[in-house]
């Protein structure tokens, strides 16, 4: 009986021995797997929730590539149906940090992500990316192409935005992002044509007549001096009569502010410790 007690307690010691191995083995797996690496683990689009075909993201990567390696700043695009209980912010930072992107020591790039299942959308930046991309600058961004995201146009939505991109890039490599009071200017829309032409059509009836009455010889005179001859009238006695005056006050409105933005792009920071600047919503 005392044999047998003995081997249950050394059977217990070598398990317990087993259990504490595997678990030291485990703890370098889980941590490497959360650590940056020195590369991208993956392409610059990543098509999770299948919004696009074979022919549609063969040509939006190749633009994305294009793009990417001309500035040097990564540019991508990932779509997923679940943000697997994260929040958009944290699910882009981390997509971001721990695939990989991010061009140079300073990892530069821009990440667009959306998520199908509660339809949020997320831009985060890093390195220069957070410069290149201001606050400013991406909510005039947005304008520009989130409309083909929420009618369903994807492939014309994430090309609208590689092109936004690759303006943006070119603008900050002069060393004037787009920011507040330096936003590009908005394409003009087609029902001002129409309103063009009508203004048009107004001044040169305005000028034309104009020029028809000067042509006339004969023209009806509104003072009482025209009718009368020259020579004709003597003034005998003149006096000026000072009846009264009026005069009106009113106070001059101070000039307020409504607060404004500062520029530049607001930080946060992701759970490597990265620092990342980005905006987000729903479509």
């Amino acid at each position: 009986m005392e044999t047998i007690m003995k081997r249950k307690k050394y059977l217990n010691i070598i398990i317990l021995f087993i259990s504490v191995v595997f678990a030291v083995l485990l703890i370098p797996t889980k941590i490497s797997a959360q650590t940056i690496p020195d590369h991208r683990l993956l392409p610059r689009l990543v098509d999770n929730a299948d919004l696009l075909n074979n022919s549609e993201e063969q040509e939006l990567l190749e633009k994305l590539n294009s793009i990417s390696e001309r500035y040097q700043t990564d540019v991508a695009i990932v779509t997923v149906y679940s943000l697997e209980g994260k929040s958009p912010a944290e699910f882009a930072d981390d997509f971001f940090d721990y695939n990989g992107y991010g061009i140079g020591p300073n990892r530069d790039g821009i990440l667009f992500l959306i998520s199908m299942e509660f339809r949020d959308w997320f831009i985060t930046t890093h390195g220069s990316g957070i410069q290149a991309f201001t606050d400013a600058g991406r909510a005039h961004m947005t304008e520009q192409f989130l409309s083909y995201i929420s009618d369903a146009k994807y492939a014309k939505g994430f090309n609208k935005f590689a092109d936004l991109c690759d303006q943006y890039l070119k603008q900050a490599a002069k060393g004037e992002p787009y920011d507040y009071g330096n936003l590009p200017k908005k394409p003009l829309a087609w029902y001002w044509i129409p309103a063009a032409i009508g203004v048009g059509l107004i001044v040169a009836f305005v000028v034309v007549g104009s020029m028809k009455a000067k042509l006339k010889s004969v023209r009806r005179r509104v003072g009482a001096d025209d009718y009368v001859e020259a020579n004709s009238f003597v003034l005998t006695d003149q006096r000026d009569l000072y009846l009264y005056s009026h005069v009106s006050r009113r106070v001059k409105p101070k000039q307020s502010s409504s607060g404004g933005g500062s520029g530049g792009s607001r930080t946060r920071t992701s759970s490597s410790g990265s620092t990342h600047g980005g905006s987000g919503g729903k479509f």
